[in-house]
């Protein structure tokens, strides 16, 4: 199935993050996660200094896959100790292990051409945040998830599932 491109999906982007709304009983957690990617923030800076990623979106990407742990990488949560197990297979391709989780996070951004992208509205972090995993592949309102794996289920509709177990509409 062909991916959708920002400008097609923009919309329904702004559409959602205008609905969303944050259960009440996930607050708590909501909180606790924005202080922990706020702690990261002048790792994230050096990161942000490199590739013109925002730090906020560097440290929701940390969130999403290494759980803001900074002995991981940061394009699959794999160990700092090697290169990448996981898709992508093999990463950083330069330097010797141990990695740098500095240098594992600007060569994972610009993998994904995160360092192309200069405007960084709230609709092209949630469309970036949820190609990361691998595309954009429908393009329906009512089925659309949340990029962040399903954080806000008042807008999930229909569940599937990626590798990591989350729901989730990205093939």
């Amino acid at each position: 199935m062909p991916g959708f491109s920002f400008g097609e999906l923009r919309k329904e982007y702004e559409t959602l993050w205008s609905s969303m709304k944050i259960p009440a009983g996930s607050i708590a957690d909501v909180d606790k996660l924005a202080r922990g990617i706020v702690q990261g923030k002048p790792r994230y800076d050096q990161v942000s200094n490199a590739t013109g990623v925002p730090w906020y979106v560097v440290g929701i990407i940390h969130a999403m896959e290494a759980s803001l742990n900074f002995k991981t990488h940061l394009h699959n949560g794999d160990p700092l100790t090697a290169r990448t197990v996981q898709v992508p297979r093999g990463r950083p391709p330069f330097g010797t292990p141990p990695f740098e989780w500095e240098d594992s996070a600007i060569d994972a951004l610009t993998l994904k051409d995160l360092d192309d992208v200069r405007v960084w509205s709230i609709e092209r972090i949630a469309f970036q945040l949820e190609a990361y995993n691998g595309g954009v592949t429908e393009h329906e309102t009512p089925e659309l998830i949340h990029p962040i794996c399903g954080a806000s289920p008042t807008i999930t509709k229909r569940e599937s599932s990626c590798a990591t177990g989350c729901s989730t509409r990205i093939k």
